[in-house]
């Protein structure tokens, strides 16, 4: 089966348009359809033109992706009330366990990120797996750590991974993995990045879903709810009459 290779977190600093174009290009080489170069705060109309045009100039589909580092509740919602009929995706930083419970159990949010190494401050348990379950956020996986840690700390890591992914699966929340890198060096083809997977719980099948089905299903989800014939889940426009 031909799948459709995404990297949802390519953390390239987009105002770095010489590094941009060379890693958006060695993305389309080694293979991936969709990427996603996150913004951190609103961006201008310029920027995310800047972006498609880097893009679409490699033949790739840029995905436009927005990563929240909230600090509390409110501000959350604030931003996703704000937010949400802009983006392809959001992603929340999950650094506080009351935020990332507002978060999961919020339909708004399309992935949950953790991002410390550190097993206590990592809250993708059971009961946050139930809330995201009922809503329809996924666990978002960087494979980047992987790179940079070594020893126990790396050893520690995968053991959180393993952790995580065990519980996900369970409660069915969808997963998908990400480089999250921030350098070309560390950019991995995308059958690459799902033998990392491996490391940490998903078999062949779940490891290459994560890297195309999985992402892509948030993708197209979100973009047809964006779009003008949208009405509610499973009710589109298809034809607007007029009076007689």
């Amino acid at each position: 089966m031909k799948r459709s290779f995404v990297d949802l977190h390519l953390k390239i600093t987009q105002k770095d348009t010489k590094n941009l174009q060379c890693a958006i290009e060695r993305a389309a080489n080694f293979g991936y359809r969709y990427v996603s170069v996150p913004f951190f705060i609103e961006p201008s109309t310029e920027e995310i033109e800047n972006l498609q045009a880097v893009c679409k100039g490699v033949g790739i589909e840029p995905v436009l992706r927005i990563d929240l580092h909230p600090r509390n509740e409110n501000d959350l919602m604030n931003n996703l009330r704000r937010l949400r009929r802009k983006f392809d995706v959001i992603c929340v930083f999950c650094d506080d366990k009351d935020i990332s419970r507002q978060a999961a159990k919020d339909r708004r949010v399309d992935l949950l990120n953790f991002p410390n190494f550190d097993y206590r401050k990592r809250f993708f348990d059971r009961s946050e797996a139930e809330l995201a379950s009922n809503g329809l956020a996924a666990l978002e996986i960087d494979v980047k750590p992987l790179f940079v840690l070594e020893g126990p700390a790396r050893i520690r890591f995968l053991s959180c991974l393993r952790r995580e992914v065990a519980i996900a699966k369970t409660f069915s929340v969808p997963l998908i993995v990400s480089s999250g890198v921030n350098e070309e060096r560390f950019m991995r083809m995308p059958r690459d990045m799902a033998s990392l997977s491996y490391l940490f719980g998903l078999d062949i099948n779940e490891a290459l879903d994560a890297v195309s089905v999985n992402p892509l299903a948030i993708v197209l989800r979100n973009r047809e709810k964006l779009g003008s014939s949208f009405i509610a889940p499973g009710i589109r426009l298809i034809k607007e009459g007029s009076d007689s």
